[in-house]
């Protein structure tokens, strides 16, 4: 599991890795599947997803995901789950143990901790997406770990703008 402590050259690596897939002018899914990938990889997380919240249409649906499996929900009403909670509260919600929170809507049946990430336009006033990361492990996330993934956040934040 990934634990980051202050800025190490790993994370530095990762971050400029991101900003590399950021600004290659590939196509939005393959760059996005690219982050997914690299998160898992890098990171040692056993699932990471990438969400777009469609207000329109009141609605998150999966982009891109890496890992054992699909979601169980690839789209579902953005008011609803971790998710849901994480886009009208404007905030990453770490949850260590999903089982006993009742907005938890299932990734894979084996997931005890999840941390759901904003991802804000280029203004930071909307969110226009999330990251998602599970984890078979309880309170898997640390303080520090949330706050390397809202670094991520930020940097691959573009990506919504294509």
């Amino acid at each position: 599991m990934f634990t980051m402590e202050p800025m190490t050259a790993g994370h530095s690596k990762l971050l400029t890795e991101l900003v590399r897939i950021v600004s290659n002018t590939g196509g939005r899914i393959a760059s996005l599947r690219l982050v997914a990938d690299l998160l898992k990889s890098s990171c040692g997380y056993r699932w990471v997803g990438l969400y777009d919240v469609e207000r329109m249409a009141g609605v998150v649906r999966n982009i891109v995901w890496s890992g054992p499996g699909a979601p169980e929900y690839p789209t579902f009403p953005v008011t609803q789950g971790l998710t849901g909670a994480a886009v009208a509260g404007r905030y990453t919600v770490n949850v260590g143990d999903v089982r006993a929170d009742p907005r938890y809507l299932t990734a894979l049946n084996t997931t005890r901790s999840e941390i759901i990430v904003p991802v804000f336009d280029s203004a930071r006033e909307i969110v226009v997406g999330t990251i998602d990361v599970e984890s078979e492990t309880p309170d898997a996330f640390s303080k520090d770990a949330q706050e390397f993934l809202e670094t991520c956040s930020s940097v691959i934040c573009p990506l919504w703008q294509r």
